[in-house]
Order: structure tokens, then sequence, then C-alpha cells
């Protein structure tokens, strides 16, 4: 009995998920565009509201709580303020590409979103389809060209406003750009290899067991810690440092161009967010111990899970903004090509040894896997301290303080440095005092009568 092949038969193994997109009506793919739009929405408004509100928590303070229950409406509010602000060029601006910067930056943002899926499929007015705008052999590449794009509208804008401390951000951009997001591409090799495919739903598939989060442990570090770096979030908001660049590239942008700016940066908050649960955390899929329920990966009830996930790493983003400081150029420019990148080569080194024996030697790769990520991480965490605390005693051991202290040596008392002993001066009288050494006269109008008596003090007593 013969029988007839379909397309999907014809396809890979890892690639057979892939056959149920491109069918949708246009009428479902317009209703999932809309509908990426409104979530992104609705999750920058409210990752604004609570990252104020979660901040203000950790500085003892109160934060939004005005407009709305709790302060909801507050961003919305922000957003119509802006709407109704001053429109205002800079005299020495290009009109042009200063109008489409902001433009370009957050495009990019809403066009990562086409290949992120948020659950299995699903049936909307009797179709079925998967909830994913759409997917293809190579989409994780696409994320990372969509992110590289989105780059260009801060450079842009830092050289369009026609002002130093604009271009110096964007410039800052460019570096910080090339810096992150190689270790970013580096950290994707090892899912890459363990998963065969390059398709974020059969990514997600491949995760039904074990997360690559755990499997590829240094991985999920790397890409985290990019993460960060790439959405110019402190502490490493370098491009928008205010405290150098007033406000870096968008120092010269008011009204609804500022909010595009502001509403790109939130949304790529969400989307390294999406592309880290995706990729690491099983995405749409139920953590345990809910994934032991039978329907916990099925209808609608995943898209709560991956919302869910999203969300504690907007909160850790939130957290690193209201606990760390800004770090230095240097030192941010050191930590990605002299830390971030090697330890990327090496782990994509380890893994491809791992593959290769286990391969050779019919041995299971995965609890390899784990066991070299977990020694490779907690030893260089190690490191990471060990070389903090030397260099914090080569800068102490090399700098001179000196010992005497002087409290009023710049005209205004100062505490004394570490390493110095303060010792106040003790007053004495001549004639109170055997082994006082008169050094002056002090002269005190009693009344009609007057006094007068020598002072010394223990610098003077000691032949200082």
């Amino acid at each position: 009995m013969n029988e007839t092949l379909t397309g999907a038969d014809l396809l890979p193994a890892n690639e057979q998920t892939l056959a149920g997109f491109g069918l949708d009506p246009v009428w479902l793919i317009i209703l999932k565009v809309v509908g990426i739009f409104v979530i992104l929405v609705v999750i920058v408004l409210v990752t604004i509201w609570a990252e104020r509100r979660v901040v203000a928590r950790m500085q003892q303070r109160l934060g939004p709580n005005r407009n709305g229950p709790f302060g909801l409406l507050q961003s919305l509010m922000d957003g119509f303020k802006l709407a109704f602000k001053e429109e205002i060029f800079p005299t020495a601006a290009d009109k042009m590409v200063y109008i489409i910067a902001p433009i370009l930056s957050v495009v990019p943002a809403y066009m990562a979103w086409a290949v992120i899926p948020f659950g299995p499929e699903v049936s909307i007015f009797g179709q079925t389809t998967p909830l994913q705008l759409t997917d293809f052999p190579v989409a994780v590449l696409y994320v990372l060209a969509i992110a590289s794009i989105g780059i260009y509208g801060i450079v842009l804008a830092g050289w369009a406003s026609g002002s130093s401390y604009p271009l110096l951000g964007g410039l800052r951009s460019t570096a910080q750009m090339i810096s992150y997001e190689i270790a970013m591409g580096l950290s994707f090799v090892g899912v890459f290899l363990f998963a065969g495919t390059m398709s974020t739903s059969s990514i997600v598939n491949g995760q039904v067991d074990l997360w690559y989060g755990l499997l590829l442990l240094p991985s999920f570090v790397i890409f985290v810690t990019s993460m960060v770096g790439e959405t110019n979030r402190a502490p490493f908001d370098l491009p928008e440092a205010e405290s150098e660049l007033v406000g870096g590239f968008h120092t010269e942008y008011s009204t609804m161009k500022f909010a595009l700016f502001f509403l790109a940066e939130y949304i790529n908050m969400v989307t390294v967010s999406a592309v880290a649960v995706t990729l690491f955390l099983g995405g749409w899929r139920a953590p345990w111990p809910i994934s032991m329920w039978d329907g916990a990966n099925e209808g609608w009830f995943p898209m709560i899970w991956f919302l869910l996930k999203i969300s504690f790493f907007i909160f850790m983003f939130i957290w690193l903004r209201g606990t760390l400081p800004r770090f230095r150029y240097d030192q941010f420019m050191r930590f990605g090509w002299k830390i971030l990148i090697p330890a990327s080569v090496a782990w994509v080194l380890v893994l491809g040894i791992i593959l290769g024996v286990s391969d050779e030697y019919g041995l299971t790769p995965i609890p390899l896997s784990i066991t070299a990520g977990a020694i490779i991480v907690v030893g260089g965490l190690y490191l990471l301290g060990w070389n903090v605390k030397r260099r914090r005693a080569a800068y102490v051991a090399t700098k001179t303080i000196p010992t005497k202290f002087e409290p009023m040596a710049g005209g205004f008392p100062v505490p004394p440095l570490p390493g110095q002993e303060y010792r106040p001066p003790r007053r004495t009288l001549s004639g109170q005092a055997g082994d006082a050494v008169t050094s002056g006269s002090a002269d005190t109008d009693q009344g009609a009568g007057t006094a007068t008596g020598t002072v010394t003090t223990d610098e003077e007593v000691r032949g200082g």
C-alpha cells in the first residue's frame, strides 16, 4: 500500500515543527501582529510602574500612588504628558536623521518578537494555529540581526543632534554593541549544538525534560550578563550616563521622540528576557512541579508561564538598577573583552570536547556538560573575586597616605583618611603645666580688668 508523503514528512526531524507556520489566513496574521503590539505596550507600562514602585520600596519611599489604583496609571499619564510637550529642534541638528533615529530604535524592538513563541498550538475562532507569528530555521540569528539594527538608532541620534555629549553617547553605544553582542552570540553556540537547530520553536521543544539553563550554565550566565549591557541598563548604562554626558545620546530629544527611545529601551528589556526564557528556561513550558500536571502545557496556560518567567528577568533588571553603581567605562570594556568573550570561547571549546568524547566513547553528554558547567561557573566566580581583592590590595599598597594629619590644611575641617590618626591639640596655661613652653599670649577682658596668660599645644611641647 503506497503512502502519500506530506511536506512535513520530507523535512528533517528537527525542523518538522516548522511545517505549521506560513499557513495562517491574512486576518489571523493581522490579529497576531496587533496582539503582540498590545501585549508589549501593556508590559512596558506595567514595567515602568513596577520599576518605580520596587526602587521606591528599596529606598524606603512610596513611589507613584496618585494616578489610578496603586498608581497604575502613572505610566499612561507620563505618555500623555510627553505627547503634549513643546516640540524642540536643535539648531545644529540634521533634521531628517534626527527624526528617523528614534523610529529606527523602536521598530526593530518590535520586529524581534516575530519569532518568539508564546505557547503551543491553540484554536482562535476555529482556526488551529501556534501562538507564534512565524518561525524559520535561523530564527535566533534573525533576533541577533534585528537587535544590531536597533543600535543604529542610538548612533544616529548622537550624531544628528549636533552636540558633543550625544555624540559621545552614540560612540559609546557602538563600542558597547561590538563588545557585548560578540559574547551574546557565542553564548548561543552551546544551545545550537545541543538543540541541533536555530529555530525558536524547536529549541523550546528540545527542553521538555531539561532546561538548557541547567545543561549549559556558563552560556546562561554569559547571556544574562551580556543582555544587561546590550539594553544599556544599569550598571552598564554608559551611553546615557547622566553624571558624565548629561543624558547621553538622547540629551537633545524631547516630546514623543524621547518617548520612543524610552519605549525602545523597555521593549528591548522584555525582548532579551523573552530570548533568555526561550533559549534557556524552557520557553512557554511550565516549570517543575507544575509540569507534572497533564494540562500545564496545553491550551492558553503556557502563555501564563511564559509571562511569569519574563517577569522574573524584568525584576532582575530593576534589582540591578536599584543596587549596583555604574561601571567606569574602562571597567566596562575590560569586562566585555577580557572576561566575557574569552570565557565564551573557552566554554564553546569545552562543549566541543564533551560532545566529541561522548560521540567517540558512547557516553551521555548531559551529565558531563552539567558537571563541567558548574565547575567553570564556580571557578570563574572565585577567580573574579580573587582578582578584585588582589587589585584592591595592590592599590592600597601603592597609595601613599601621609601619617601626619592636618584637619585644617585645606582651610576647612576634614576627617582623617584610613591609616591616619588625629590627635587633638592639648591647650595648657604656662602657669599650671610644669613642662609648658611659652609660645604666645592671650588677652582676656573680664569686666574692667585684663588677664594675660600663655598658651601652648602638644606639638609645641614635643618640639614641633
